[in-house]
């Protein structure tokens, strides 16, 4: 393997995207044991576990200027998680995160060798949603990095059957949340990317865990022999800017939308409408921004000159004239009655 003819133990990072309930995390388990069993050193890093909950909670931004923009810390923790899986395979012994949970992070990791005092293959499952490419490119940038293969299983799911799955969780998502994240999921593209090549998409509705166990083996078997290279082309340079602006753009624009649904609401309340017409247009409005966001970033992706921060005023305008004529429709329905 390319990985120990470079002096090292062969290693990869493969990645679990999909909608939350899809599946991942049984999948996960059942192909760290068929690792094992192989007598690889095998591990389930769940970004469920190892990030908190009130990462994902929403606080007013400390800009100092009273905008009240609200926001939440999970980007940052998702990096946390990171630069640990970076330490671990460098071998630094580093502080505790203060970002992940160390109970968690012990029972994933720390009964595991770094890699230079072991030479078994190496295995890191990363169980999360990963429904951006962009937040799969970083975990591609980490294997390339070590020199680690690198691959990608995409458990396709129905969305209304996730919410079904998720109501039975002890902790369920809300199912808002599941049924937007459907529509920003991007699915692995090897035809559009080509750091994507070693992805394989499994039915959640078809086929025993073991099976699939079995497929997603067959695939971290060929990804151990071939890790990307340290060398950038020009192609995957492009791409990765492509990528990294469009999700600031849209970064941007959410922004500018979720400051602009917060101030609907706010005249609603004022005018004053009922609460349950109150309710019925923040549910409007949420999925509106999550319509309209979605189909900038595809616009972003598509084309290269919609990415300057006056394209994103004018998309923050267009939406702001979507936001006005809810309101306005909600509005006029409430004189009418």
């Amino acid at each position: 393997m390319a990985a120990e003819a470079a002096g090292r133990p062969a290693g990869c990072l493969c990645v679990l995207c999909g909608l939350p309930a899809a599946g991942k995390s049984t999948l996960a388990r059942e192909v760290r044991g068929a690792a094992s069993r192989r007598g690889w050193r095998a591990a389930v890093l769940s970004y469920d576990d190892l990030i908190p909950e009130d990462a994902f909670q929403t606080r007013e931004a400390e800009d100092g200027g009273g905008s009240g923009e609200l926001h939440t810390d999970w980007k940052l923790h998702r990096r946390a998680v990171l630069q640990r899986v970076d330490d671990f395979l460098e071998g630094r012994g580093v502080p505790a995160e203060p970002r992940i949970s160390g109970a968690a992070w012990e029972r994933s990791l720390g009964p595991l060798l770094p890699p230079a005092a072991d030479r078994a293959p190496l295995l890191l499952l990363l169980d999360d949603n990963f429904y951006y490419a962009s937040m799969r490119y970083e975990v591609f940038q980490l294997a390339r990095k070590h020199a680690l293969g690198f691959c990608q299983v995409y458990l396709r799911c129905d969305p209304d059957a996730c919410v079904s799955r998720n109501r039975r969780r002890c902790e369920p998502v809300p199912a808002g949340v599941v049924l937007e994240m459907a529509t920003r999921l991007e699915p692995p593209n090897p035809r559009k990317n080509a750091w994507e090549k070693n992805s394989v998409p499994l039915d959640a509705s078809g086929g025993s865990p073991e099976r699939h166990a079995q497929e997603v083996m067959a695939l971290i078997s060929s990804a151990l022999s071939d890790p990307p290279s340290p060398l950038e082309d020009n192609a995957e340079r492009t791409e990765a800017g492509r990528l990294a602006c469009a999700a600031s753009a849209v970064h941007q624009a959410d922004r500018a939308c979720r400051r602009l649904v917060s101030d609907a609401v706010k005249a609603a309340r004022e005018i004053p409408v009922p609460p349950e017409d109150l309710r019925r247009l923040a549910a409007e409005l949420n999925e509106s921004k999550a319509a309209f966001l979605q189909g900038l970033r595809r616009r972003l992706l598509r084309d290269a000159s919609v990415r300057r921060e006056d394209d994103v005023g004018r998309a923050a305008d267009a939406f702001d004239r979507q936001t006005k004529e809810i309101l306005s429709r909600i509005t006029s329905e409430k004189k009418r009655t």
